[in-house]
């Protein structure tokens, strides 16, 4: 196997197939940015949601997707142009992964695309000691791309750099413009269609970085998913009753099912009810 992989794979404390899985993905993610970073696709998009905070902050949950947001709003972006960068860089690190883009099914601002391969094969090649004769229930590695095209005016953007696979530079939000995205997705999802205990556990994590909050990014996301109305007064002690109120209706129990299987420590998830979220909620600030 390629020395690099062999470098990123040291990171990894490898239990079972799961985690093997689990490691290439990433290591597959953490190349695909390598590949947009030499395509220069930063110049006109950052990075966020869960794989940045996980790459860039190591929060200790799996993320599945990348995700992106353009710098101002651009209806003709051609996400396609970057594909052969990507599959340039894969390649040369010996991996048989091809990108392929989903087609728009409906008006969307998001763009979208997988990186899809052989899950057993890459096994087989990060650890070639894997025992997979009767295991056939592996479906392939598939990593999806998003890309918003017409995203909300607020964010703030730092670059972060990473040496491996090759040293290159990446663009992502800030942390409290990362955190803004968070606390939006817990007010604006259907709870009820679609439990993500990620979220909450994502909160929890920033809350203990005593992470502050882009109060503003917040206010034009909540606009924008016509959860309030531009001439609403919007301050933190608002936000927080917001928050308050949607912990009251999640339910818990398939919260906690929804994260399990993206975490090592599952004793934290015993705390988890409106109680504790309210409570710890307390503490959110934001950023001046």
């Amino acid at each position: 196997m390629n020395s690099i992989l062999n470098q990123m794979l040291e990171k990894y404390d490898i239990k079972n197939i799961q985690d093997e899985t689990n490691a290439i993905k990433e290591i597959i993610q953490e190349i695909v940015l390598c590949g947009l970073s030499r395509g220069e696709f930063f110049n006109n998009a950052a990075f966020y949601e869960g794989t940045a905070l996980r790459i860039f902050y190591g929060i200790d949950r799996f993320s599945e997707d990348l995700d992106f947001a353009l710098l101002k709003p651009n209806e003709n972006f051609d996400l396609t142009k970057y594909f052969s960068y990507i599959e340039k860089e894969v390649q040369a690190y010996g991996l048989k992964l091809k990108v392929l883009e989903k087609e728009k099914t409906k008006n969307s601002n998001i763009l979208s695309a997988f990186l899809k391969g052989d899950t057993k094969e890459h096994i087989l090649m990060f650890f070639s000691d894997t025992n997979l004769q009767n295991n056939n229930s592996l479906k392939d590695i598939k990593i999806k791309f998003e890309v918003d095209i017409n995203p909300p005016a607020g964010a703030n953007y730092e670059f972060k750099y990473k040496l491996l696979p090759s040293p290159h530079q990446v663009r992502l939000y800030d942390e409290p413009s990362l955190f803004a995205g968070k606390i939006h997705a817990i007010l604006c999802r259907n709870w009820n269609y679609r439990t993500k205990g990620r979220d909450l556990y994502d909160y929890i994590f920033y809350l203990s970085r005593k992470a502050s909050v882009n109060l503003e990014l917040v206010r034009q996301k909540l606009i924008a998913s016509n959860f309030i109305s531009k001439d609403e007064e919007f301050n933190i002690e608002i936000l927080k009753e917001m928050l308050n109120k949607k912990f009251k209706e999640i339910n818990y129990t398939d919260a906690k099912e929804d994260v399990i299987a993206f975490i090592n420590d599952t004793a934290s998830l015993e705390l988890w009810n409106a109680e504790f979220f309210t409570e710890i909620t307390k503490d959110l600030q934001e950023n001046k």
